[in-house]
């Protein structure tokens, strides 16, 4: 593997792990502000930092004007982002966090799968073999015994 695809690895992971404790926090922060508040607070803030790493790192804020001018499908990340973060605070005080995730990683993993095998949004189509099949039947059996208290 190379360097690369190694950080990748590395962030994919660490990602994974933040996710699990945003799913709490956000759980929580729901429980006491209200879900659509939290995920407004939430956004806002993500909104703030990222601005002031745009600024630190970039001369301008002129690739919000180039996103701006993207087709619109391609504005679905930040949909998709909201519709995450709205349902974690949702569910997570409702069904745990295991759960929560448990289920959210596996749409993740089954989604993937047929971005992957029938080459959407532009990616290049990667065959599904048995290991991914039976990845995706495994995580999809866990995440079902996740809700078991």
């Amino acid at each position: 593997m190379g360097a690369v695809s190694a950080l990748a690895a590395l962030l994919s992971l660490l990602a994974g792990l933040a996710g699990s404790v945003q799913a709490a926090v956000m759980g929580r922060l729901g429980s006491r502000v209200g879900t659509l508040e939290a995920l407004a607070f939430a956004s806002l803030l993500q909104a703030v930092l990222t601005g002031v790493l745009v600024v630190a790192l970039r001369p301008g804020f002129g690739g919000y004007g180039a996103a701006a001018r993207q087709p619109a499908w391609l504005w679905l990340g930040g949909v998709m982002g909201a519709l995450i973060v709205f349902t974690v605070t949702f569910a997570t005080p409702r069904i745990g966090t295991a759960a929560t995730i448990g289920i959210l990683v596996g749409g993740q993993l089954a989604m993937g799968v047929a971005i992957d095998r029938f080459g959407l949004f532009g990616f290049d189509q990667i065959p599904v073999s048995w290991p991914r099949a039976l990845g995706i039947v495994l995580l999809g059996a866990g995440a079902a015994l996740s809700l078991h208290r």
